[in-house]
């Protein structure tokens, strides 16, 4: 009977816990997470150090992390099945690699020994997962859950949104010794973990200086059901829907944004702005805004004639290789460049793991969702300022954002096609993903989705127009141009490379301390 209350209790505090941590990607705000786990410490708290006892918490904090990533990501079904499955496994297994490192230790050395490895490994598992080339899909980081309190979190251009986990994880910490030792000091302590970075974020918020630079950017809307009507046969319509929309871009605009694969055609990789689509937008700039740059999503491919050596993404064809590219294309921009390739593929849908492996034993060309990729960041140049075009999911990782930075972009442009996932979190949440790239970067952002949520957000997060689900139409703005860097951009997940050396540290002092005391040189 008693055994059965316990049971009963603990399945209350895993229930409760991932509740916390899922309520900010549902827009309810990122603060629930400073005591998100809170329950599992409990939990970890009232078990022993035998092995039938860390399986037990093995289990409860693999239910609760299970739990949070379906009730987060259970929209990516929509697009493809496996998705969510595979994602939650992995994400659980990181978590559950820098939890159960915690309730180990912390049954067999000091408290503050155990707690250092919770935050430095929780860290360097969210810094493996975003830095991972494969099976890569860091939605559920810590620090993504405050996208909708950017107030709070203007110091991201220092740390990312690493710097969010941190503060997450030492909350939680704070929070937990404040309750069971119920001292002044502890309980000071806590209060201060909390609020100091709200009081720091504030005062950056309210003290950040706009830039005067200005260029006017138009995105468009066209919002055209990727299931019936995207990929169809009714590319002259698609045409047609995108030459009508510019009737509604000034004439004054410097810069107009189409969504991801926005053109029905697929482009010659080598030579993407001889393709009929292209013609017809420049056409269009003729007609409405001569002086203005398209940047436009679009498929491309690259033939690798005989003789010439393909990637290791080449399909193979008929005595011929060839790539297929997510891209994006600037028409009647001033720079060299014109043709960006996205370089963070959707695992599944754009991108097979373990290319380079399974090439060793099979030939993988022809698989379909295998696109070609690369590393560089490209920007586009227009009236002297730089623009970088990020694709869709590059959204998630603040490092593609800070490349294109370093690379001189003073503004963004983000292109998706959110269409895949229907009216659910997973648009809200991407577009609310983009507000903290801003911060870290300290870049304006102007973003064009098919469907979903297209807009402005300034360098300090804020969104300044929108479009919504299923609206169809044209934004325009003068958005913020600046070429200063910040600490992220010059630095990266530092953060996440500096936990990495602390959790080898920890690990290795763990390590000696136990030899110690076996030995009886240490109480």
């Amino acid at each position: 009977m008693i055994e059965r209350y316990f049971m009963k209790r603990k399945l209350l505090y895993v229930l409760l816990s991932a509740l916390l941590l899922s309520v900010g990607w549902y827009g309810g705000g990122g603060f629930t997470l400073l005591v998100a786990l809170l329950p599992l410490l409990e939990i970890s708290r009232e078990y022993g150090p035998s092995a039938r006892d860390w399986w037990r918490m093995a289990g409860w904090a693999a239910l609760a992390f299970v739990l949070w990533n379906a009730a987060t990501i259970w929209w990516v079904w929509i697009a493809t099945p496996i998705g969510p499955i595979v994602a939650t496994a992995f994400s659980t297994f990181w978590n559950l690699v820098a939890f159960m490192l915690f309730h180990y230790v912390s049954k067999r050395a000091h408290k503050a020994v155990a707690y250092t490895l919770l935050v430095a490994s929780w860290i360097l598992t969210e810094y493996c997962y975003i830095s991972a080339e494969v099976l890569s899909f860091p939605w559920l980081t810590m620090g993504n859950g405050f996208s909708g309190d950017v107030w709070a979190v203007q110091w991201y251009e220092f740390t990312g949104n690493l710097g969010g986990t941190l503060w997450v994880l030492i909350s939680n910490i704070a929070i937990f010794e404040a309750w069971h030792c119920r001292s002044r000091w502890s309980v000071v302590r806590a209060t201060a973990v909390v609020l100091l970075p709200i009081v720091v974020s504030l005062a950056m918020y309210w003290s950040y200086e706009p830039s005067e630079k200005r260029i006017k950017v138009s995105v468009m809307q066209p919002n055209v059901d990727c299931y019936e009507e995207k990929f169809s046969d009714n590319m002259a319509w698609q045409m047609q829907n995108i030459e009508d929309l510019f009737s509604s871009v000034p004439r004054d605009s410097r810069v107009v944004v189409l969504p991801e694969t926005a053109l029905p055609e697929r482009l010659n990789d080598d030579k993407p702005l001889q393709s009929m689509n292209i013609m017809t937008l420049q056409e269009k700039l003729d007609e409405h805004c001569s002086d203005a740059m398209v940047v436009t999503g679009a498929s491309t491919i690259k033939l690798y004639p005989k003789g010439v050596a393909p990637s290791e993404t080449a399909r193979r064809g008929d005595g011929y290789y060839y790539d297929f590219y997510n891209s994006a294309v600037a028409v009647n921009g001033d720079g060299e460049s014109n043709l960006h390739h996205k370089m963070r593929l959707v695992i599944g849908v754009e991108a097979m793991p373990f290319t380079k492996f399974l090439n060793n034993f099979v030939d993988l060309g022809g698989i379909t969702g295998q696109l070609g990729r690369n590393d560089k960041a490209t920007v586009f140049e227009k009236g002297g300022v730089k623009f970088g075009p990020a694709i869709c999911y590059e959204g998630i990782y603040g490092d593609c954002f800070a490349r294109f930075a370093r690379e001189g972009a003073d503004a963004m442009l983000v292109m998706s096609n959110d269409g895949w996932w229907g009216n659910t979190p997973g648009h809200r949440r991407l577009f609310d993903f983009c507000r903290l790239r801003a911060i870290e970067t300290r870049r304006a952002i102007a973003r064009s989705a098919n469907t979903g949520v297209s807009g402005f957000i300034t360098p300090r997060g804020d969104i300044t127009s929108r479009l919504d689900w299923e609206q169809r139409g044209v934004l325009t703005e003068d958005i913020e141009v600046r070429d200063d860097k910040t600490m992220y951009v010059l630095y990266g997940d530092w953060l996440g490379r500096l936990s990495g050396l602390l959790t080898l540290l920890t690990l290795l002092y763990y390590v000696a301390y136990r030899v110690r005391r076996r030995n009886h040189l240490v109480d």
